[in-house]
């Protein structure tokens, strides 16, 4: 149609390209369209129709001029599509006056289109250099946002990279972290699948597969691709196709039964109401274009005469594809004449469904958004404002540079361009719910807004179905997810998403789902049996509560009792003759440090107390010195005795009772000045032993000064030993009861426990340290009271005959 000015339009309205065979003899004949016919692409061309008719009767927009069109067939050909870029930059009728300017009779000032990416492309590059804009309707590749490239592209459909980052986040929403990934090898599916794998990658998505094909491919590779999808185990396949390549996909998949799978569908084909009748994709999920209403499209779309149609040869094909006759004279075979009794309003198909009008929205605001920019360079410029000036003179690229700044609104839709030349993205989430009847509706969820803040552009309003009808997000993860007390090991050559579940090492935890790293304790805590918290370690000591504690506590009481009841019996008897023989003094001397040492043992059970750790040692070493030197000091008294007997000895005077008390003092002296050393120094100390065990905690007593602990024990060995060697010698001397045999034996066993102690102290863990010692305390002093003691305690209840002066002093009855 003429007009004042002029606006291109282009459509692939078929999606072949008749390819003829030059033979370079004669003249080639020019680019012709045929092959399958879009309806949809015929409602997109007649939308621009409507909308420069809408123009032309305004009073408002670019009142007194009328707008023209050029619109153009690209057969979705890159070939064609070149063609067409330079009539539209050429002109059709371009007239030259000598010395003077151009007409803008036939001059296109700005296109709109294409559908697909490539031809964009394509017609973009050419128009560019000329300042020529254009604005898309259905061009999404990422790679027009690049001004460098495409300095007069723009568009009204958002660009591939906001569709890229709302699907990643639709997927990243329902825990799909091992996908499937099918592309148009165009440019469209390219770079969208390029930016969508890009952001997918940061995102910690996987993918099992990525695939391209193109509708004119080989059946076998259309195969090929369909097997891929059979045999994957991804259930979750996001398809990033144009129309065509989905269309011959799901023929291909519908000819074999093929597992479930949930689709993630790009705009360009989920709001296609042609793929709803692949009933196997039911559930599908993805991003479309916003639904909107365009008032009086319908009916101007319905508004075809039969005169209209046979003047135009691509009304003509529709015709006669929708109604299957033909409007020529002579019918073909397979097809009736058209009557004339064809109902359009009755027709239901592509072109005359206005249900959901999205792209076609596009197409409506793109003519808009050209005629509001020519509006401000004839209108606004020149001060007229109630009739613009057809006759002004101007340039596309004052189109282009008014392009930039357009903002308004058309039937409740804004419309405005970032720098790039792209529109804010926003999306509605669309899924197909299959109703018991069977059939299956495109419905609304929610919605992608990318001007919202990050985190928050995502909203789902609505109850989703999914695949096979399921009310239950479909998991598609190549690993599940680790749970709390595991963490991810990577499996050798697969990607990130595939992992093998391993519970956490000793001593760590994971609190959370899907953790990488487990998390050490700290020192005094310790993971519970499911690994997923820490937990106090449980605090060990010999406490009074334990059986092993209640058997020493009673070994202890009991021998305690049994030195107060050999006393008792010591003190009854003590004028006869074998209490008086053995030393009365030191023997109930004796019989006390051996009560004390029973009891000392009793300190060694319970829990560690900085009083209870310095009265544990210093008891133990200076009760057994006291007993140990009044041992000795019963050792020397037999020999010195022996030794008295000899003629002209007056030894005894020197070992009478006072010398044998000062032994025994001055002993006992040397052992509490270095207890007393020991604890102003370093004394010993409560502390928690976290090394033994790492699952529980040791309660016990630091040595303070080890030194200070050997020093000890040393001096009883000492003294020990040094009794051991006097009571060996003096075993053979005569007399029916030769008290230092029983030294002897009493030492020997004194001086086998605690050599025998010294490496079990060392290897017995935590609590049974404290037993061991416990045990050395008590084995040496029932040795000392039962080797010393029994044997005279049964000559006076059991044998009281022997007990007298003159069997004691028989020595031919030895």
């Amino acid at each position: 149609m003429d007009g004042d000015f002029v606006i291109g339009g282009v459509f692939s309205i078929h999606y072949e390209m008749h390819i003829v065979n030059n033979d370079y003899t004669t003249k080639p004949e020019p680019s012709r369209c045929g092959g399958t016919f879009i309806g949809r692409e015929l409602r997109f061309s007649r939308a621009m129709m409507f909308a420069i008719e809408e123009i032309n009767n305004s009073t408002e927009l670019l009142p007194g001029i009328k707008l023209g069109y050029q619109i153009f067939d690209s057969c979705a050909s890159v070939p064609v599509a070149v063609h067409i870029a330079f009539q539209l930059s050429n002109g059709q009728d371009a007239v030259f006056y000598k010395g003077s300017a151009c007409s803008n009779t036939g001059v296109v000032l700005a296109a709109v289109g294409d559908s697909a990416s490539t031809p964009s492309i394509s017609i973009s590059r050419i128009i560019g250099p000329f300042n020529m804009p254009m604005v898309s309707y259905f061009s999404t590749c990422t790679c027009l946002s690049g001004k460098q490239q495409h300095p007069t592209f723009f568009r009204t459909i958002p660009s591939d990279q906001f569709q890229a980052d709302a699907l990643v986040k639709l997927v990243k929403h329902f825990g799909w972290t091992w996908i499937g990934a099918v592309r148009s090898d165009s440019d469209y599916g390219n770079y969208g699948m390029g930016s969508f794998l890009e952001v997918a990658q940061r995102e910690g998505i996987c993918v099992e597969y990525s695939v391209s094909f193109s509708w004119a491919d080989p059946q076998s590779k259309i195969r090929g691709v369909a097997d891929i999808i059979r045999r994957s185990t991804a259930l979750a396949v996001v398809a990033f196709t144009a129309s065509a390549e989905m269309k011959v996909l799901l023929e291909e998949l519908s000819r074999e039964p093929s597992p479930p799978r949930q689709w993630i569908g790009s705009e360009a084909w989920i709001t296609d109401p042609h793929f709803l009748r692949f009933t196997f994709c039911a559930g599908a999920i993805g991003v479309g274009i916003q639904q909107s209403v365009i008032p009086g499209l319908r009916d101007f779309l319905l508004d075809l005469s039969p005169t209209e149609v046979a003047a135009s040869s691509v009304l003509s094909e529709f015709w006669e594809d929708a109604f299957k006759c033909t409007l020529t004279k002579r019918a073909e075979p397979d097809k009736k004449l058209c009557d004339g009794t064809e109902d359009i309003k009755s027709l239901k198909n592509p072109y005359t469904d206005t249900s959901q009008l999205r792209i076609t929205n596009l197409v409506y605001k793109a003519v808009y958004a050209i005629a509001h920019a020519i509006h401000k360079v004839v209108c606004e410029e020149t001060n007229l404002s109630t009739q613009c000036d057809k006759h002004f003179r101007f340039e596309s690229k004052q189109v282009l540079s008014q392009l930039k700044k357009v903002n308004f609104s058309r039937n409740g839709y804004p419309v405005s361009f970032d720098a790039n030349g792209d529109p804010v993205g926003f999306y509605e989430l669309v899924n197909w719910q299959k109703h018991e009847s069977g059939v299956i509706d495109l419905v609304t969820v929610g919605y992608y807004d990318a001007s919202l803040p990050k985190g928050q552009e995502l909203h789902i309003n609505r109850n989703i179905t999914w695949v096979e009808g399921g009310t239950q997000v479909p998991v598609s993860v190549c690993s599940k997810i680790c749970p709390e007390g595991t963490h991810k090991v990577l499996q050798k050559g697969k990607p990130i998403c595939c992992f093998d579940c391993i519970p956490c090492p000793e001593g760590e935890i994971s609190n959370v789902t899907g953790s990488l790293n487990c998390v050490l304790c700290s020192r005094d805590l310790w993971p519970n049996i499911e690994r997923d918290a820490c937990s106090p370690k449980p605090i060990e000591f010999l406490s009074f509560d334990e059986v092993l504690s209640t058997i020493l506590a009673a070994f202890s009481v009991f021998g305690a009792c049994l030195a107060v009841i050999t006393g008792i019996i010591f003190f009854h008897h003590r004028t006869t003759p074998i209490v008086r023989a053995n030393n009365s003094e030191l023997s109930f001397l004796l019989l006390f440090s051996l009560t004390l040492c029973f009891l000392c043992s009793l300190t060694f059970i319970g829990a560690p107390s900085e009083w209870s750790c310095m009265l544990r040692h210093t008891a133990f070493g200076i009760t057994f010195v006291l007993c140990i030197s009044c041992v000795l000091g019963k050792t020397l008294v037999v020999l010195m005795a022996f030794k008295a007997t000899l003629p002209g000895s007056n030894v005894m005077k020197w070992f009478g009772p006072p010398q044998q008390r000062m032994t025994v003092v001055l002993l006992t002296f040397i052992q509490i000045l270095i207890c007393t050393v020991w604890l102003i120094l370093s004394p010993p100390f409560p502390m928690k032993n976290l090394t033994t065990y790492k699952e529980k905690i040791i309660l016990e007593c630091a040595l303070g000064s080890a030194v200070g602990f050997w020093a000890v024990l040393g001096y009883i060995g000492l003294l020990a030993v040094f009794c051991f060697v006097l009571a060996v010698l003096a075993r053979k001397l005569p007399d029916h009861f030769n008290e230092a045999k029983m030294i002897t034996f009493s030492m020997l066993i004194f001086c086998a426990v605690w050599i025998t102690f010294i490496p079990a102290y060392f290897s017995s863990p935590g609590k049974f340290t404290v037993a061991v010692e416990i045990f050395a305390i008590l084995a040496s002093s029932f040795g000392l009271i039962l080797c010393i003691f029994a044997p005279k305690c049964f000559i006076i209840i059991f044998q009281p005959e022997k007990n007298t002066k003159k069997y004691l002093m028989n020595k031919s009855q030895m």
